[in-house]
């Protein structure tokens, strides 16, 4: 079989494509894996479908974006270290430049009626977007009583007990794991991406070809990844420390993506209460209807949707005029800078650190019990989410006081209903249906209806 192997992709050749699917990854982790799928496994031939989805399987058991890891975890399988790392950083960085861009224009014009109008109507869209996810995930997840209940307990934990997120991951974890021991058969999760081998001829990784020497198991190797990880993790925590404080804005943003980053299991939809919880109510670096503009924003850029923690990042820097008044977009750019290094840096660990053992390994119920108990707790938790945007959408003038003061959006209700009738009985694109409802807004707000 040596004689009918194809040639190693050239490292260059590696490069280019990860940055343009950086540019173009849009459709979120079901798009992009879609799409590295289709250019990956049926037109380049570099991976064959077996290992593209052995590789997916253990990215969704993972707390952060699957399709940015899938990506690393490739380039790490194809070109070592420096291919995941280069696979990795490529596929957030244009999504991170892109919305730099963005909210510094949201935040120096948002004022102007073009620009408040398009927020205007995508607004509502963004309910529709997370009911829609809820109902996406839902429709994969709750197959039984089992993942019912844990999503109804979630749900009423959340928004009645307001329990932190972070407990109620853990606890559905727990419940999941003793449910997968007692009950095997009701907490088996799949991939949800099967599919046919359509290539001709064999992948460059092929089902049986032999595992490269970077991607053998060795402790030695799991170490270096550690203490490199850690490394690096200490010593930017280090010197936010030593320059502003560990109170300092900076160094407390640090610290909160660092534990986002481990909470990210479901997707980002599932991480967002827990950032909305830190961003705009206990740290007050930004608003809840600027929580809704960031995540129309995300929506509508490449890249994986957490990427709003730089919104979020970029608005605290600037709102806490970190470096002074006269340099709040400097402070911004500092902020949406610290909140991607801290939300991705375990993401990369993950791969470069679980890859070797995942190639010589198979999926185990012990591993996939605990994530379709979060999986279900995620979909009880993101209906929390939808109807706290509803909330501020449709009642803007809205408070703690008087929680259903003054007028009624009806507008904004038939655009966020007609958004999800697109979204889920027409399956109308997120982009389509986030452009439509801005043209909506920007008419609206020209035309003072």
């Amino acid at each position: 079989m040596t004689q009918d192997a194809a040639p190693p992709v050239p490292f260059r050749q590696a490069v280019a494509y990860w940055l343009k699917l950086g540019f173009i990854s849009f459709g979120g982790p079901a798009g992009q894996i879609s799409m590295m799928h289709q250019e990956l496994v049926e037109r380049r031939r570099w991976i064959s479908e077996h290992r593209f989805l052995h590789a997916l399987n253990y990215c969704m058991t993972l707390p952060g974006p699957e399709a940015q890891q899938l990506a690393t975890y490739i380039g790490w399988l194809m070109h070592g270290t420096w291919g995941g790392i280069v696979a990795g950083a490529l596929f957030v960085l244009p999504s991170l430049l892109i919305l730099v861009g963005l909210s510094w224009l949201y935040l120096a014009i948002g004022n102007v009626p073009l620009v408040a109008g398009i927020l205007y109507g995508i607004k509502p869209a963004v309910i529709a977007v997370v009911l829609f996810a809820a109902y996406r995930i839902g429709s994969r997840t709750l197959k039984n009583a089992w993942p019912w209940t844990i999503a109804a307990a979630a749900f009423l934990a959340i928004f009645v007990l307001q329990m932190p997120f972070p407990y109620i991951v853990l606890a559905a974890a727990l419940v999941g794991y003793l449910g997968g021991r007692r009950a095997p058969e009701k907490f088996r999760a799949g991939s949800g991406h099967g599919g046919d081998e359509h290539g001709a001829g064999p992948a460059i990784i092929d089902d049986h070809s032999p595992l490269p020497e970077h991607a053998r198991f060795e402790w030695r190797r799991v170490w270096r990844y550690v203490a490199t990880g850690l490394g690096l993790w200490l010593g930017v925590m280090a010197i936010l420390a030593a320059v502003y404080g560990w109170d300092g804005t900076l160094t407390r943003m640090a610290w909160f993506f660092s534990k986002a980053a481990l909470l990210t299991f479901g997707g980002a939809y599932a991480v967002l209460p827990y950032v909305y919880q830190g961003g705009v109510e206990t740290h007050h670096w930004l608003t809840g209807p600027q929580m809704i503009d960031g995540l129309a924003l995300g929506e509508t850029t490449p890249g994986p949707l957490i990427m709003v923690v730089a919104f979020v990042g970029f608005v605290g820097g600037w709102t806490k005029e970190i470096f002074g008044p006269d340099s709040v977009a400097l402070a911004g750019v500092a902020g949406a800078l610290v909140a991607t290094f801290f939300t991705f840096l375990p993401s990369f660990l993950f791969i470069l650190i679980g890859g070797p053992a995942v190639e010589a390994t198979r999926h185990d119920i012990k591993l996939t019990a605990p994530l379709t108990g979060i999986t279900a707790a995620v979909v009880g938790v993101i209906l929390n989410l939808a109807l706290f945007f509803a909330w501020h959408t449709l009642w803007p003038q809205a408070d703690g006081n008087d929680i259903f003061g003054g007028p009624f959006e009806w507008l904004s209700l038939m655009v966020a209903t007609a958004a999800f009738i697109a979204l889920w009985r027409y399956k109308v694109g997120i982009i389509p249906v986030i452009g439509a409802c801005a043209a909506v807004g920007v008419a609206v707000t020209l035309l003072g209806l």
